[in-house]
């Protein structure tokens, strides 16, 4: 048996006992050691984004492998990984042409007609795993596609954030951008996510990073990143001092937040021939959009999920990056909690005060 966090019905999360099934053939078994709290999983607690209830979210997470199938061959028992959402298939359009992130997952699932992978210990009846991970419990069974060994060395506990805001924060910056030494990076929404980007872009070598926030503790942490200016989210003329600072607009603007105001604000301060990456889950009837004028000027709008990575590849390197000193991660977690005080995490996270809060297992 296992301890989890269960969203039973939209609103907030309930500790209870799950089994999970023997691994089959390409499966893994991991002992969940850390497991970040993520505004996505906010959006599937607050029914904001619909899913199959009950189920168990925790999608940002770090483990020990206990057992693995008997076709697995990238992990072994004792290995330490980084679990990821965007688990791949390695042969459908998208992974063979390099789009892993864009994959769909097909045969990463077990069908309806074969043992559930998370049952309640109760009555025996299925619980929905979430994002192919459910890592809100203190063991996930997982497609060994849907994690990656990494260094023994690396605290656990850092590891886990790399399996979500980092990656899709610095995958954005690496990835999607390709930001180029020089270039002027503006990020929107000083988040896990949009910190994240703000390390990289100064790993990458961009010229000024501009963090843009309404909280003054957001734009602080910002700074100890890597941003080499902040402009309050909320000022009158938050467009005018980045125009001012970029000396006519930025060449990636990234939108980390999720809100509609976030992501126009990504496009009025684009130079031209540049490109605004929208990261966050805005509510589901929003639309970005580039006007006449944006596109005969050249501007790119995009998407960019999950930082568009190629995990296997780039969390070990993001892990050695931190083992490096280059990626700063110990200021990126504000907390440490037990899973009993989950919903307490989420409610600050609501506040929007503070970096991410991560729970640890015993």
């Amino acid at each position: 048996m296992a301890k989890a966090a269960i969203l039973e019905k939209v609103g907030g999360l309930t500790i209870g006992e799950v089994e999970l099934a023997d691994p089959g053939p390409h499966e893994v078994l991991i002992d969940t050691k850390a497991c970040g709290l993520c505004h996505s999983d906010l959006h599937f607690i607050d029914g904001a984004y619909p899913h199959p209830l009950p189920a168990i979210p925790g999608h940002e997470a770090a483990g020990v492998v206990r057992a693995v199938g008997s076709e697995v061959k990238t992990v072994k028992p004792g290995d330490h990984v980084v679990s990821c959402l965007s688990v791949f298939c390695g042969h459908c359009e998208f992974c063979v042409t390099g789009r892993m992130a864009l994959c769909l997952g097909a045969d990463t699932r077990r069908s309806a007609d074969q043992t559930p992978r998370i049952i309640r210990s109760i009555d025996k009846t299925p619980v929905g795993q979430m994002l192919n991970l459910s890592a809100f419990c203190e063991q996930m069974l997982i497609h060994e596609n849907a994690c990656v060994a990494i260094d023994k060395d690396m605290p656990l506990d850092r590891a886990a954030i790399i399996g979500c805001a980092v990656t899709t924060g610095a995958g954005t910056i690496f990835n999607a951008c390709k930001v180029v030494p020089g270039e002027t990076v503006a990020v929107v929404g000083c988040g896990g996510v949009g910190l994240a980007a703000i390390n990289a872009a100064k790993i990458a070598g961009a010229g000024n990073v501009i963090a843009i926030d309404p909280l003054a503790e957001k734009r602080e942490l910002a700074q100890v990143l890597g941003a080499t200016h902040t402009v309050d989210a909320m000022a009158d003329n938050a467009v005018e001092e980045v125009m001012k600072i970029s000396r006519g607009g930025v060449h990636h603007a990234i939108e980390a937040v999720g809100r509609q105001a976030s992501a126009d604000l990504c496009v009025k301060i684009l130079r031209r021939g540049g490109t605004a990456t929208i990261l966050g889950m805005m509510p589901l009837d929003c639309k970005v959009g580039l006007g006449a004028m944006d596109l005969l000027s050249g501007k790119k709008l995009q998407g960019a999920i999950m930082g568009m990575n190629h995990f296997p590849v780039d969390l070990p390197r993001l892990v050695d990056f931190y083992m490096r000193g280059l990626l700063d991660l110990d200021t990126i977690i504000a907390e440490r909690i037990p899973l009993e005080k989950i919903n307490e995490g989420f409610e600050k996270m609501k506040q929007g005060t503070s970096a991410r809060s991560v729970v640890v297992f015993d």
